[in-house]
């Protein structure tokens, strides 16, 4: 029985975003101190506010100043926190409800224990010492004794000096990811610079990378079959945007590409040819990287191009 493989994976997409009139005017409040909400046509204050009314979809504007002070809703114990989250101590997740607001605000509570939260409790915001338009302006939440308070929210313009007009937004993801049995398999017969799948018992495909079952039938595939490892591309595109630390000059070809034998195409980067010469039915065979841990690239073969009823089924 093949050994499964584990490994540790990253997934990371910082992107940028810009900031309609609402959204700027509630971050650039939060740099100067002020949490603002927005009323619905109902008369509903939301904190965070929100650009269209949930209900009846129309666009809103009627900003408001809301209270630094809250009431905490629900909340959730968090004993170990995670790279880059708000605290580096154990603290709670809570959804606060703002004094004048009628929705709740997810942030969280630096409380010693969670002996120390429960559902109705008294908080306030603790504000950052650098804000910059974020979020995290809010530093945090903390215990507050006080009473519920009854203030109204009071109309502001959302008009500040040099407003945020845009953010950037982390997205990442720590996870350890074991690819099974099927893909296991596939890996390692790429050590040894061959590419295989396994079939179907029931359709008689050949899915490669495989899966460990069937997508159209639904059960489970063990037959290996090695294919390749010459194949067919059956559609590419031209890539014109250069890649963050990726060391190919644009513009370049990837293309999916059917590997004789295989019943799927998979993915693959075409070189060895100018990139306006890359055509359907371009016949091809791999570039083993150095250490033959995968393929780098694939080249044309020199063979005359496939007949497009050959492949056209996995275009």
């Amino acid at each position: 029985m093949t050994d499964v493989l584990s490994a540790p994976l990253v997934v990371e997409f910082p992107f940028t975003r810009s900031l309609g009139p609402v959204q700027s005017a509630f971050l650039t409040g939060l740099r100067e101190r002020t949490v603002l909400g927005v009323r619905t046509e109902d008369g509903t204050v939301l904190v965070p506010p929100v650009e269209y009314d949930p209900v009846t979809a129309n666009e809103l504007r009627d900003l408001v100043e809301v209270a630094p002070t809250g009431t905490v809703t629900t909340w959730a114990w968090n004993p170990s926190p995670r790279r880059d989250q708000p605290l580096d101590t154990p603290f709670a997740w809570v959804l606060v409800r703002l004094d004048g607001a009628g929705t709740a605000l997810l942030h969280v509570l630096d409380a010693p224990g969670p002996d120390a939260v429960r559902t109705g409790m008294r908080v306030r915001v603790r504000w950052a010492a650098d804000r910059t338009g974020a979020i995290t302006d809010i530093a945090c939440f903390e215990p507050y004794e006080s009473e519920p308070g009854a203030a109204e929210p009071t109309p502001h313009s959302g008009e500040f000096s040099d407003p945020v007009t845009g953010i950037v937004t982390p997205a990442r993801l720590d996870y350890v990811h074991t690819p099974g049995r099927a893909q296991s398999a596939y890996i390692k017969a790429l050590e040894e610079r061959r590419t295989v799948g396994e079939r179907c018992p029931a359709c008689r495909k050949v899915y490669v990378p495989p899966r460990g079952a069937c997508p159209t039938c639904g059960v489970a595939t063990a037959e290996q079959v090695e294919v390749g490892p010459r194949g067919t591309v059956t559609t590419f595109c031209i890539v014109n945007i250069k890649a963050k630390n990726l060391d190919i000059e644009v513009p370049y070809v990837y293309a999916h590409i059917a590997l004789d034998g295989a019943d799927l195409a998979l993915h693959g980067r075409i070189a060895g040819i100018p990139y306006d010469q890359v055509r359907m039915g371009l016949r091809v065979e791999p570039v083993w990287s150095e250490g033959a841990r995968h393929v780098d690239h694939y080249r044309p073969t020199g063979e005359p191009d496939a007949d497009y009823d050959t492949y056209k089924e996995l275009v």
